[in-house]
């Protein structure tokens, strides 16, 4: 067992629970700061913290690993994923940031579609909190596979064990700090994963290079290997992989954080900030594919899961210490996703369902508790889900990024932009994706021998049928309610005087 390295982890987690107790003590006297910081979240920390908990295990594990199987032609997700995220800080931050305060401070996103409709049913709170706790626990659970898929790759430890090393932390600082701690750990953690990104492809090719292999291993791949548009590849590959790109627009995890900055003129500082930080970052992760591929086949090196490619180049080409910080990036990037996953989760199972049906006088330290309460029971249920150790974690993350960007994204944007979206037409977008992305994903259909999610992204049909019928429905259904245009009105006016 490799000692050293793991004292270096050692070192991370104790920071992760220091900066944990600090954010306990700072602000977690009710349950907007538990939840959302108080909306007081420096642009750099809501840059880094929607950045790292965007990218998750995938960035270090899954986008390296599909590199190290297919070639650059993988980095079409990246280019996808780089557009998306432009566009959600350009259109959504900035309106669903002022809207959100307007909406009698709304704090989470079935409390923002509740109070935008003025919905008394509350069926758009309660559909909407049901898609993210079983969303998210998936989502949660691909986290809790890497990081058991990493202790297992690199000390030899139980996968089991790892799972509830990993879980065991985040768990720790997410039930006690909240929102800070989550945001504040996201910080630390995607500046780790910027230098590790950086590092491992360098160092790789650094070292290709003077041994003179780097030609020979590229030689020898089979043709297409390195170029973005290889044998086989066809044009709906293509776009599915683009596709991934409108997941943006209906992650709660990554958009919530845009809800916290604290003001709207720092939306355009965290944009730069964070867009900077993802090109650099999903550069380093396709090059750490390549450079594996490259580094393995010229050295005969087993790989037997590809997405630990990473980890095998961290303890091969680095001093044990810093192999143990490498490892620590691949746990930052794990932890930084679930414990934004948790709390969401956590705030929709308090806000959205025992507040909203169960104990509407409950105190604001009842809710708090609740929260803690919640974040346990999502984790340890994640967990449960997570013991299949042949679990693909970009199969996993996929399958949820797909549900909520079908079943939220054209809602929040038309929400933000179209004030003649309507109750029924949102009830009926969100269920229409939904039910759109599990039909692609399970029904037993096949063309030419392969399902309907291998020939398109099911996030493609799902965004798309949602979207027409949120506006079909809307149309044909009543006039909008004055209060609501007037609301409409009123975010309209702050976004012009900024």
């Amino acid at each position: 067992m490799n000692y050293e390295a793991l004292i270096s982890l050692a070192i991370y987690f104790v920071l992760m629970l220091a900066i944990g107790l600090y954010a306990y003590r700072k602000s977690t006297s009710d349950v907007s700061e538990y939840m959302l910081g108080g909306r007081q979240l420096h642009p750099a920390v809501g840059a880094l913290s929607a950045g790292a908990s965007d990218m998750s295990g995938w960035m270090l594990m899954g986008l390296p690993g599909a590199v190290f199987v297919s070639g650059y032609s993988a980095a079409w997700i990246a280019v996808g994923l780089v557009i998306g995220a432009y566009l959600n800080y350009l259109f959504v931050a900035p309106r669903l940031r002022v809207y959100t305060e307007l909406a009698d401070d709304a704090i989470t996103i079935p409390d923002f579609f509740e109070k935008r409709f003025h919905d008394k049913s509350r069926m758009l709170r309660v559909l909407s909190s049901v898609v993210i706790v079983i969303f998210f626990t998936l989502y949660t659970s691909a986290g809790v596979v890497a990081g058991g898929k990493l202790f297992e790759a690199s000390f030899g430890l139980d996968y089991q064990l790892g799972l509830f090393l990993t879980a065991g932390v985040v768990v720790a600082y997410t039930l006690f700090g909240g929102f800070l701690a989550v945001s504040l750990t996201d910080f630390v953690q995607g500046c780790i994963m910027f230098v590790a990104l950086i590092l491992v492809p360098i160092v790789s090719f650094i070292v290709l290079k003077n041994e003179g292999d780097w030609a020979s291993a590229a030689a020898s791949v089979e043709p297409g290997y390195f170029g973005m548009w290889p044998k086989g590849m066809t044009i709906m590959g293509v776009i599915s992989l683009l596709a991934w790109g409108l997941g943006y627009f209906g992650q709660p995890h990554i958009i919530v954080r845009f809800m916290a900055i604290r003001s709207l003129k720092d939306i355009a500082t965290a944009r730069y900030i964070g867009m900077s930080w993802m090109i650099v970052t999903v550069i380093g992760a396709v090059l750490t594919g390549i450079a594996g591929y490259a580094y393995t086949y010229a050295h005969g090196t087993p790989v037997e899961d590809p997405e630990t490619i990473f980890i095998i180049l961290s303890q091969i080409l680095f001093h044990p210490l810093v192999a143990g910080f490498l490892l620590a990036a691949i746990l930052a990037a794990i932890m930084s996703t679930i414990s934004s996953q948790l709390l969401v989760s956590s705030s929709s199972l308090t806000e959205d369902f025992y507040k909203t049906f169960l104990r509407k006088e409950a105190s604001q330290t009842e809710l708090v508790a609740v929260g803690r309460i919640s974040v346990l029971v999502v984790s340890l249920v994640a967990i449960g889900l997570a013991f299949d150790r042949s679990s693909n974690i970009l199969s996993l993350v996929g399958n949820a990024w797909a549900g909520f960007g079908a079943a939220f994204g054209p809602i929040i944007l038309l929400s933000l932009y179209w004030r003649g979206l309507t109750r029924n037409g949102a009830l009926a977008g969100m269920i229409v994706g939904a039910v759109t992305v599990l039909f692609w994903l399970y029904a037993p259909i096949e063309i030419n021998g392969k399902s309907l999610s291998d020939i398109l992204y099911e996030i493609v049909p799902g965004f798309v049928f949602s979207g027409i019928a949120a506006i079909v429905v809307s149309v044909v259904g009543r006039d909008v309610l004055p209060h609501v245009a007037h609301r409409f009105g009123e975010m309209e006016k702050a976004m012009k005087a900024d």
